[in-house]
């Protein structure tokens, strides 16, 4: 499948398996994101392949009990929750789990993204486990200072409540030296944030970096880049 803008749209549904699909776009073509779901409940998306110019796949508001895995990703924006606080009142994402899965040369592995202004939404009980990043720009982010033309960007603080997210083992390598950069809102911290057996390199193996705001929660086992959540 090659579409000129989103390939795949889940909005307003329920118990709805997706399976096997390949999903195919230049690699500079915009809006071309490979799946996308929205205030949808229960949602599968397993052993398909997501190549295009956008998100390999977008997570809206709204979106619970969503199970991904076995997806090869790239080239593309990586898997993004969000982005969120679009709107005031926006309902939250909850038990999302990315698993068995690898990103190759996207701009993001796992990402979650909410603009800096005031909302009733939410991200919480989310897993992104057993992860190969390859050569990816930024494999682990949450950025709730989205702006993505940097122009005119919003100096409010973002009113998204995010928690109770773990990433496990992840390991790979990333193009650039931040590898992990959690920024979260100045007026609503990211809590219950859990690193676990993390081990990410910078080019031909050597240290990344990593870099957090207002992020609070727990490492465990080796975690490379060193960890900077706040206890």
């Amino acid at each position: 499948m090659n579409s000129q803008i989103t390939h795949m749209t889940l909005n307003g549904c329920t118990n709805v398996a997706v399976r096997n699909f390949k999903l195919v776009a230049p690699k500079n073509s915009p809006n071309t994101d490979g799946f996308d779901v929205q205030l949808s409940t229960g949602v599968t998306f397993t052993g398909s392949t997501v190549q295009t110019g956008d998100d390999c796949v977008a997570i809206g508001p709204g979106t619970r009990n969503f199970l991904i895995s076995k997806l090869p990703c790239g080239p593309g924006h990586g898997v993004s929750i969000g982005s969120l606080a679009k709107e005031l009142n926006e309902d939250g994402v909850e038990n999302v789990t990315l698993s068995s899965s690898v990103f190759t040369g996207t701009q993001n592995g796992v990402r979650i993204k909410s603009w800096a202004r005031p909302s009733t939404g939410f991200v919480k009980n989310v897993f992104f486990q057993d992860l190969i990043m390859k050569n990816v720009q930024n494999p682990i982010i949450i950025d709730q200072k989205y702006c993505p033309d940097h122009q005119g960007c919003l100096t409010e603080h973002s009113g998204v409540k995010i928690s109770q997210v773990t990433y496990k083992n992840i390991q790979g390598t990333s193009a650039t030296k931040q590898a992990m950069k959690l920024v979260c809102s100045k007026s609503n911290p990211c809590t219950d944030i859990t690193l676990q057996d993390i081990k990410l390199t910078y080019k031909k193996g050597t240290p990344a970096t990593s870099y957090c705001f207002n992020a609070l929660g727990t490492s465990l086992g080796v975690i490379q880049p060193t960890s900077c959540l706040n206890q």
